[in-house]
């Protein structure tokens, strides 16, 4: 049984199978990067979205906040599903059916009120025992991507001055 385990392992890592605990959906294969920001949608797995349009495109971002850009920039275009990566799992999983956690001390992505999605319920209450914040739904969840969205474009571009005037030094 041992020598059948290690067979199928080895096989697996030849056809170049991703190891245990490393979430590189198809949509991170033809997605890597965010369109808006340019940060890597593995690296940010548990935040990442894909928006699934009406005429069969996809857009895929690292964050909600980058998402509330792109259907801002685009409101011609029909979502017909969104999908968010459940932060316990990384996981797609659908963004409107998720509970997500809005605000609490644990640092969001692209924003300075973290917006976080769970699949189970279960696993937002764990997160919220341990990092704050509260229990809402994916309208919620957008409404405050779009209300923080002026102070997150300022965090963002004084955060990236200072990286471009460290890397001078």
């Amino acid at each position: 049984m041992k020598k059948m385990f290690w067979a199928v392992i080895v096989v697996l890592l030849f056809l170049g199978a991703e190891p245990a605990g490393v979430r590189a959906d198809d949509d991170v294969s033809q997605m890597p990067y965010c369109p808006i920001c340019g940060m890597d949608r593995l690296k940010f797995a548990r935040s990442r979205m894909v928006v699934h349009y009406e005429d069969g495109t996809r857009f895929g971002s690292c964050s909600l906040h980058c998402t509330a850009l792109e259907l801002a920039y685009r409101p011609g275009k029909t979502p017909v599903k969104i999908e968010v990566g459940d932060y316990a799992s990384e996981i797609l999983t659908d963004a409107e059916k998720a509970v997500w956690v809005l605000g609490g001390n644990k640092r969001g992505v692209m924003t300075m009120r973290a917006k976080w999605a769970f699949a189970r319920a279960s696993d937002a209450k764990k997160f919220i025992e341990q990092y704050g914040g509260e229990l809402v739904d994916f309208e919620t969840a957008m409404e405050a991507a779009f209300a923080d969205m002026y102070k997150d474009t300022l965090m963002i571009r004084e955060k990236r001055k200072k990286m471009k005037h460290m890397k001078k030094e």
